[in-house]
């Protein structure tokens, strides 16, 4: 199995994670930012649309990081990290999807302008803007945690993965947050498993 990408991009860090809950250990090939080659000819014809990460395992080629945590838990993992019929998986997929859509374009200015440019070069505008509306949407998941220690249930499942990735980065970063103490004790279980810690809490560059 391969996995082309960067350990510092979100949506790597999403395949990475849920490999390493499965005991997985993929072939990391490093292209994306400051790698380049996403726009060889070779890349583009396994993706075309540039972008990381993109798997390949026996064959089968897969793009889109939700995607390929979908298929990497329904091919090689059991419940309760593999949600189990059809609900189980609606309801994952439900957050799965909310943290993916809602949350990235926010979260993109944020990270950007707060991580990767110099003060004389962020746009502070838009970095405040992505924090407000990060801000916004964490409670959503702060409530839903309130009677529960992970997204979809008592255990983590695929549902935790893309919110998990960005909440290392938001309680990373110095930046004001909003005080969500069932969303703090979340992620702090995140922090103690070895998967997490291996492939998510990679520097913030």
């Amino acid at each position: 199995m391969k996995l082309w990408g960067r350990a510092n991009s979100t949506n790597v860090r999403k395949a990475r994670w849920c490999a390493a809950e499965l005991n997985i250990n993929p072939e990391l090939i490093e292209v994306g930012g400051a790698f380049g080659g996403v726009d060889t000819p070779e890349y583009r014809a396994m993706n075309p649309n540039g972008l990381v990460p993109c798997l390949e395992d026996d064959g089968l080629v897969l793009w889109e990081s939700n995607t390929i945590v979908r298929y990497l838990a329904r091919r090689y993992g059991q419940p309760p990290f593999t949600p189990e019929g059809t609900v189980a998986w609606a309801e994952a997929e439900k957050w799965m999807d909310w943290a993916s859509t809602s949350l990235t374009e926010p979260f993109k200015q944020l990270f950007l302008n707060r991580v990767r440019r110099t003060p004389e070069e962020r746009d502070n505008a838009a970095m405040e803007q992505g924090r407000q509306v990060c801000a916004g949407l964490m409670p959503i998941a702060d409530d839903a945690l309130r009677e529960r220690r992970f997204l979809a249930g008592d255990s983590l499942t695929v549902a935790d993965l893309p919110l998990g990735c960005f909440a290392y980065a938001w309680f990373s970063m110095d930046i004001e947050r909003p005080d969500l103490p069932h969303l703090a004790a979340w992620y702090q279980r995140l922090t103690e498993r070895p998967a997490f810690q291996t492939a998510v809490m990679t520097p913030l560059t």
